[in-house]
């Protein structure tokens, strides 16, 4: 696991947007892994900057979301589809067909989830997966105590985790308690990893991830089984961390 610690967020999300592009300019027909929440927000500006101003194409570039809220549909402004649109793809040349996204209004949730699986494998496999990191441990929905293997499933959502999410809601009331989300033996599957975190909230989370005993109570740890991670941080999330760790990878 290799750990880099910029001084801001805009540092973080800036190294990480350069990350992600240098992987869809080696390789344009790539399959990405992609995440919400308030952590990949700059970075994604950051790639509309690249794609406008560069010429970054993302025309060939398909994408697998790694989660949704159950009962959501996608024109809802909480949705994750909702968000991806309004905060990354209106923004780019990637195509509607290219866009995997979790359906939250699905007739049937188990079966979609195993279909997710199925069209991520058809696409042989997500290249590299972006993931934050929740301040309890988890990542996409997994949350403590859920299984390190387990692929694309149905999940009850904490109470912890609800309300950290409930900023971007009018009300915890209005907080879904489902989701469908990849599971850790999906997201282990992805050729490489790349996880963003900052601010001080995450900082004890992010030190058990890098540093404590792979464990089921911190889903994240998992990732200390995979052969190519890349965790970039800012100081206020680095704070707990015991080691010393480089501001810059060994190479771009």
């Amino acid at each position: 696991m290799d750990v880099i610690v910029k001084p801001s967020y805009e540092e973080v999300s800036a190294l990480a947007a350069r990350m992600i592009a240098d992987v869809v300019e080696d390789n344009p027909r790539c399959v990405l892994g992609l995440a919400t929440g308030s952590t990949p927000v700059a970075a994604y500006r950051e790639l509309i900057s690249i794609h406008k101003e560069q010429g970054l194409d993302f025309s060939q570039v398909v994408t697998f979301n790694l989660d949704e809220y159950v009962g959501l549909d996608e024109k809802n402004e909480q949705s994750y589809h909702y968000f991806m649109w309004e905060n990354l793809f209106s923004h780019i040349n990637i195509r509607p067909e290219n866009v995997h996204i979790p359906e939250g209004n699905a007739e049937d949730v188990v079966e979609f989830c195993q279909l997710y699986e199925q069209m991520i494998e058809s696409f042989g496999g997500i290249d590299l997966q972006l993931l934050g990191i929740g301040s309890n441990g988890h990542i996409a929905f997994n949350e403590p105590t859920g299984s390190l293997g387990s692929r694309t499933h149905l999940t009850r959502l904490t109470e912890r985790t609800r309300r950290d999410n409930a900023r971007f809601f009018k009300s915890l009331d209005e907080v879904p308690s489902q989701a469908m989300t990849m599971g850790i033996g999906t997201i282990l599957d992805a050729a490489s990893i790349l996880l963003v975190a900052n601010g001080e909230s995450k900082a004890e989370a992010v030190a058990k991830m890098v540093e404590g005993p792979v464990t089921a109570m911190v889903p994240a740890s998992a990732l200390q089984l995979h052969p190519s991670v890349t965790v970039i941080v800012d100081a206020p999330a680095a704070s707990k961390l015991t080691r010393e760790y480089p501001s810059e990878p060994e190479m771009l």
